[in-house]
């Protein structure tokens, strides 16, 4: 199931991460990293209560993903070289909930959702050009259902956000 979508003003969100570059399909790679960003946390004496995320910097499919894979924070820390602390800008955000299995396309179909209602819409995302490719200001996904406590895949929800002009 894929909500409506809607226009919301959020905050800045602060996140600690591995940034990386993973090729489509990348589904597999992304556990290890969130396990290694988990770790680094609990080291900093950090239980982290918000969800883990994606972050998109670069979505060019033709070319492996530039993407930032963590856990939103509530407090300012320090990276040290392989996570990064960094922050998703305030601003105005197209958003929509995806409820169901995190494998296959549900997630792929919510974000063309999402990017056909802005086409429709006149919505016009925050991006940038840097050396040929498109750079996303703000752009991610929330993975709010841990698969480690919710068993039922069709349970499972993801929030998309991605900051307009």
């Amino acid at each position: 199931m894929i909500t409506e979508p809607q226009i919301e003003h959020r905050q800045e969100q602060l996140y600690a991460a591995i940034r990386t570059a993973v090729p489509i399909p990348f589904g597999s790679l992304l556990p290890p990293l969130w396990k290694e960003v988990n770790e680094w946390l609990k080291k900093k004496g950090i239980v982290f209560t918000g969800p883990a995320l994606i972050r998109y910097l670069t979505t060019d499919m033709s070319k492996k993903l530039d993407v930032d894979v963590g856990y939103a924070l509530e407090q300012p820390l320090t990276g040290d070289g392989r996570v990064i602390v960094d922050s998703l800008p305030e601003g105005e955000y197209a958003t929509l909930l995806y409820i169901g299995p995190y494998k296959g396309k549900g997630v792929y179909k919510a974000n063309v959702s999402l990017i056909d209602w802005a086409k429709e819409n006149h919505v016009v995302w925050n991006t940038a050009v840097r050396d040929h490719s498109e750079w996303w200001n703000g752009r991610v996904e929330y993975y709010l259902s841990d698969p480690d406590r919710e068993e039922d895949p069709k349970k499972y929800r993801a929030e998309l956000a991605f900051l307009v002009k």
